[in-house]
């Protein structure tokens, strides 16, 4: 028999980075929701470092402050001190580096303790009821709310359903917003390498014709042990061979790839890998709908910006909601939406093609095309005014700022 709980304002579907941050956001300011998630929470604290990790922009940062989880995860997070950019490990390396007092271009957080922390404070938040463990069975939008019917037999209704479950996310496809997207072709191995050297907070994004490979800087272990995390794009063909290597294999590729950087490294975390593609819906909302993070657009991660783009649109439609309650709308009011779509729309497609182009520029192989990448980075590195215009991307200070995003 099927049971309908009380209405709440939002209804999230999709409790993962994305989706949780934005409940929490939207507790901030006074707005409910329902959060459904088909994930068991315990599976995604589980212990151990697998390698999977995000990079949290300066901006994100702030949003993860703003909506009361600074304290908890402050500890927990690695500084980017710097980013080191090679092509092939040869001369002619860019260094983004801030100076004395503009802080770190970010931090590394292990993806296990940004959920721990989501989890924890929304099991402790009154406004969010947390639906885990459970599928969506129908999806209704209607002239006056929405509702989802779940596996368990009940059906949650709220004024506006946002899609937060990530690429594959099915209550974009059912409300028919047209997708952009191409595959890669490329596969992104995740692992977390212990190695003899510290990386000094110093993140390496070096290049190589096959696909970016990418050095995070992670905190030491409690051992003293040095810690990073590794993304290395291969090409789908040599995908699965690269996953059965053995360890040792493994190691010897990877240290072929990143020289004597770390010195050796002594042992490697077990290996996940994902495939890589592009893809941006042409809209973000439908009536009463909204999506966010890689609902609405997916990234490569060469950039490291794919969660701090959804965290975009998670400060923008908590603020844009807000605004328009206070003034007496409803959370699901078309004017509202169509602010969020202003907003978020360009923003985010902006990003996603200089992401894409990055892709493909540093993607062309042969010494000719090298030569003329280090030539470019050669520039870079003496024009102060274009390095300090990547560092403010990088950190996620440009454009129009969601006022969760400040300091």
């Amino acid at each position: 028999m099927q049971s309908t709980t009380q209405k709440r304002d939002l209804l999230i579907l999709g409790g993962g980075l994305v989706g949780m941050t934005l409940a929490l956001a939207a507790a901030r300011k006074g707005i409910t929701s329902h959060v459904v998630d088909r994930a068991n929470p315990a599976d995604l604290t589980a212990d151990g470092f697998d390698g999977r990790a995000s990079a949290i922009s300066t901006a994100s940062w702030n949003l993860f402050k703003n909506i009361g989880l600074g304290e908890r995860l402050e500890p927990h997070g690695s500084p980017i001190a710097s980013i080191a950019v090679s092509d092939q490990l040869r001369p002619g390396r860019l260094d983004f580096t801030p100076g004395p007092g503009e802080g770190s271009l970010g931090r590394m957080f292990a993806n296990r303790e940004l959920r721990l922390a989501l989890f924890e404070a929304a099991a402790e938040e009154p406004l969010i009821s947390w639906h885990s463990q459970v599928e969506v069975t129908r999806r209704d939008r209607g002239e006056y709310g929405v509702s989802a019917t779940l596996s368990d037999g009940q059906t949650l209704a709220a004024s506006l359903m946002i899609a937060a479950e990530g690429r594959q996310s099915p209550t974009r496809d059912e409300a028919g917003l047209v997708l952009a997207k191409w595959d890669y072709s490329h596969r992104a191995i995740i692992a977390g390498l212990i190695h003899e050297l510290p990386h000094d907070n110093v993140a390496w994004e070096i290049f190589y014709a096959a696909g970016p490979f990418a050095l995070l800087p992670m905190l030491d272990n409690a051992d003293g042990t040095h810690r990073s995390a590794l993304v290395w794009t291969v090409s789908e063909k040599d995908a699965a061979g690269v996953l059965k290597l053995s360890d040792r294999a493994f190691l010897a590729e990877v240290q072929k790839r990143m020289g004597d950087i770390f010195g050796e490294i002594t042992s490697v975390a077990p290996r996940s890998s994902y495939p890589l593609g592009f893809h941006h819906t042409a809209k973000i909302t439908a009536p009463r709908l909204a999506l966010v993070g890689d609902a609405a657009h997916g990234i490569h991660p060469i950039a490291g910006q794919g969660l701090n783009l959804g965290l975009r649109d998670v400060g923008a439609l908590a603020e844009v909601l807000a605004e328009g309650m206070r003034i007496g709308l409803e959370p699901g009011d078309a004017q509202l939406l169509a602010r969020y779509e202003r907003w978020r729309g360009l923003d985010a497609f902006t990003v996603a093609l200089a992401t894409d182009g990055l892709t493909r520029i540093f993607g062309i192989p042969g010494r000719t095309a090298s030569a003329v990448r280090r030539l470019g980075m050669a520039g870079i590195e003496r024009t102060p005014a274009l390095k300090n215009w990547f560092m403010d991307e990088a950190r996620g200070v440009t454009g129009d700022m969601p006022e969760l995003l400040k300091a």
